[in-house]
């Protein structure tokens, strides 16, 4: 008999399952506002001024976190989240950071540097 999961376990492949395969398919925008539709951004802001560095981390962070597959690839930036990626890894949870950087070694620390 196999296993049961466990939760960190079903809460990692829940994000896991979301990611998009390169992170070349983020083709959100990068500049302006942007509003989040409700099934994202369901408590406090919706509207979210990219060009402000505050609202633009909680943006990413919204969407990291409660965005599907069809979400994150609408309304992520490869070159924002790339850019934002050291500050915003410790500001979102361990599970959503450890599968990102699980499935692309660009936002694992110490990859730019080495790049």
């Amino acid at each position: 008999m196999a296993a049961t999961p466990s939760v960190p376990e079903l809460r990692r492949t829940r994000f896991a399952r979301r990611l998009p395969v390169t992170l070349s398919e983020l083709a959100g925008p990068a500049h302006g506002h942007v509003d989040l539709p409700l099934h994202l951004a369901w408590s406090g802001l919706t509207r979210f001024d990219l060009d402000q560095p505050r609202l633009r981390m909680s943006y990413y962070r919204i969407v990291l976190a409660e965005g599907q597959h069809d979400d994150l690839v609408r309304y992520l930036n490869h070159e924002r989240l790339t850019a934002m990626w050291p500050v915003l890894r410790t500001l979102i949870s361990r599970d959503i950071r450890d599968v990102w950087e699980n499935a692309h070694a660009e936002l694992k620390p110490g990859a730019r540097a080495a790049a």
